[in-house]
Order: C-alpha cells, then structure tokens, then sequence
C-alpha cells in the first residue's frame, strides 16, 4: 500500500491529500517550507510546497511527500490568494500543480504588507479563530487543496503508466 506524508498538519490539508488518495496511507508531518512564513510571489509559494514535499520524502523512507503551500501574489496592482501543491516521489521526481487565484481585498492586502500572515488576517477579518482549519476548510478543500492535489496526482498516474516509475 502507498504511503503518503503530508508536510503539514493541517485539517484542512489532510482531509484534501486523503480524498485523493483514499487509498494510500496518509499521515502528517511538521516540515518547514524553507521561505517566509507569508510566500509573497508565485515562485515562493511553489519552491515552499516543494521543499515541505522533499523534506517529508527524505524523513521517512519508502513514502511519497506532499507539501501544499499558500501564499499571495500580484498581477498588475491586484493582490491575489496563491497555492501550489507538490508531490515527490521515493526517487525523488517532482511534481507541482497550481491552484485557483483569488482577488483579496485591499484591507487584507495592508496588513500583509505589515508583516502579519494571511491565516492570522483571515481570522480577524472573518471574526472567527483558525479560518484555515475550521470554517474554511470546506471552501479551502473544495477551491484550493483538493484540485492542486487532484492535478499533482494525475501528473503522477501518467507518470507511473509511463513506466518509468514503480510503486511500493
């Protein structure tokens, strides 16, 4: 049976690596992404879901790492919501999806420019406590995680039809 880690223990984040992979053995693991705790570029955001993937392949063997990163990013002046999701495998072949964009308001926009994580904005611009794990994980499931995972693994499937990967 596949044995997955995700670098992440985050509800949210589990409950979209185990719908895909309803299958495998899923479990969860605290890696750093290695980039600022608030990824302010598309590129960052990718290289951090990357690293937590490779960080979680490496930890434990004969396993399959999966790292989900969010972060922001501008087009033009408009600050946009950002995720990517990566796969590794047991030889260490990368693969990386993106997920929806979604225009933030400009109140939000000011905050992180102040420093303060978009988890920690959320909360306090929805009024609630951990948006990210409780409230939102449905909306976050269902928009972001859910379809990077989806895209990862299919990349993934062909992969392994190809040939030119074996699993365990």
């Amino acid at each position: 049976m596949m044995k997955i880690i995700i670098g992440s223990k985050n509800p949210a984040k589990m409950e979209a690596v185990k719908t895909v992979f309803s299958d495998a053995v899923v479990e969860a693991d605290s890696v750093p992404s290695d980039v600022s705790a608030q990824p302010f570029s598309d590129e960052e955001t990718r290289e951090g879901a990357i690293n937590r993937a490779k960080a979680c392949s490496k930890r434990h063997e004969n396993t399959i790492g999966i790292g989900l990163e969010g972060g922001v990013m501008y087009v033009g002046k408009q600050l946009f919501l950002c995720n990517w999701g990566a796969l590794v495998t047991e030889e260490g072949n990368v693969f990386t999806a993106s997920g929806a964009r979604i225009a933030l308001p400009t109140e939000i926009e000011e905050q992180l420019k102040f420093g303060t994580e978009l988890g920690d904005v959320m909360d306090a611009y929805a009024k609630k406590q951990d948006v990210r794990k409780k409230k939102g994980r449905l909306a976050y499931l269902q928009m972001i995680s859910f379809p990077v995972v989806t895209c990862s693994f299919t990349l993934f499937n062909c992969f392994v039809a190809s040939g030119n990967i074996g699993i365990k």
